[in-house]
């Protein structure tokens, strides 16, 4: 039996998890939210992590009814992610590992959401889709490492959609991405926008530069509404994904998809890649928000089995950095 403790600070979330040999015991979050129409900035975002970080710990090891010795491992976000938001959460796990003693397993973040994925959903080796903020890939598991089949060539697709919704002012809260959505339900007339697929390879900056040129004149004009705006980008961008995620899969003969990260969620997201895995005889594997947005729970998750499977971190690479691939990490617990 392991008891693993997780912190994650990589963007605007800060959470930490507990997890008992695969079972959550508690994962509290907050979110750093900024005002309509603007970005969260790195020195801030760390910042707020730095206010809220002791008082998530104490509410994880309360909820979670353990102490610290109770804990086994203590696991935290190497990368990747942004430098002062990483860096703050590290010294509180590094802080935490040296007081009570315990071993230390610095955690690639798009691993954990990976290993959260599999274990919520019980998918067994699945062609993952990971899409976040900062992160757009399509990924299958071989010979001990996570490899990467195909992946955005510039910005992320929660990026495009996160600054899209800063052109339209909408509110940061819950999240810009979750209201882009909403108001995507709502859009009936299609824009035709540039769908740029480069092989196993996306782009969406060509994209985002368009709409965003177009979006005022659009709309003013009275030819598009905003909810127009956000259905267009949203079909848009979710087609290039489904279409690589296919390609992928008919490469790795696999029957299985798992959409893993904060873009994760979208419903309409899940709904396109269902349709396409239904024709392939395929099944589909998301998670809710508790899981798919960036939490403790999946660090703690992931670094469990890199503990269980002999994998510590020394102390002097115990640092952070903002740019760890997915596939540099060795996959020790899997056969």
């Amino acid at each position: 039996m392991v008891i693993a403790i997780g912190f994650e600070g990589s963007a605007n979330k800060i959470g930490v998890g507990v997890i008992k040999d695969g079972t959550v015991l508690s994962n509290p979050r907050r979110t750093y939210i900024t005002p309509p129409g603007q970005g969260f900035m790195p020195s801030d975002t760390a910042k707020h992590h730095q206010q809220h970080v002791l008082e998530i710990l104490s509410l994880a090891l309360e909820q979670a009814n353990v102490t610290p010795d109770d804990i086994d491992v203590v696991c935290f976000t190497k990368g990747p992610g942004m430098g002062a938001p990483l860096v703050s959460v590290a010294i509180v796990a590094r802080t935490v590992a040296q007081l009570w003693k315990k071993p230390l397993i610095g955690v690639n973040h798009c691993i954990g959401h990976i290993e959260m994925g599999r274990q919520v959903t019980g998918s067994k080796n699945p062609t993952v889709l990971y899409v976040s903020g900062g992160n757009t890939q399509v990924i299958a598991y071989s010979e001990k490492k996570y490899r990467i089949f195909g992946e955005t060539i510039d910005i992320a697709v929660g990026n495009c959609l996160d600054r899209f919704a800063r052109v339209l002012k909408l509110s940061n809260d819950p999240s810009p991405g979750y209201n882009i959505e909403q108001m995507a339900k709502r859009g009936k007339k299609y824009l035709e926008l540039p769908y740029t697929v480069k092989g196993m390879d996306v782009s969406f900056s060509g994209l985002l530069s368009f709409i965003e040129d177009r979006a005022i004149e659009l709309i003013e004009s009275g030819k598009y509404t905003p909810e127009d705006l956000c259905f267009s980008l949203q079909e848009t961008v979710f087609a290039m994904l489904t279409e690589i995620t296919e390609r992928a899969m008919a490469h790795t003969g696999s029957d299985e998809v798992l959409i893993v990260g904060g873009v994760g969620c979208n419903e309409r997201l899940q709904e396109m890649m269902k349709i396409m895995a239904e024709e392939r005889g395929a099944t589909v594997f998301s998670t809710d928000d508790r899981y798919c947005i960036d939490n403790g729970a999946m660090i703690a998750q992931a670094g469990m089995e890199m503990f269980k499977s002999g994998q510590i971190t020394k102390w002097e690479d115990t640092f952070c950095t903002q740019r760890y691939r997915t596939d540099e990490v060795d996959v020790t617990w899997r056969s």
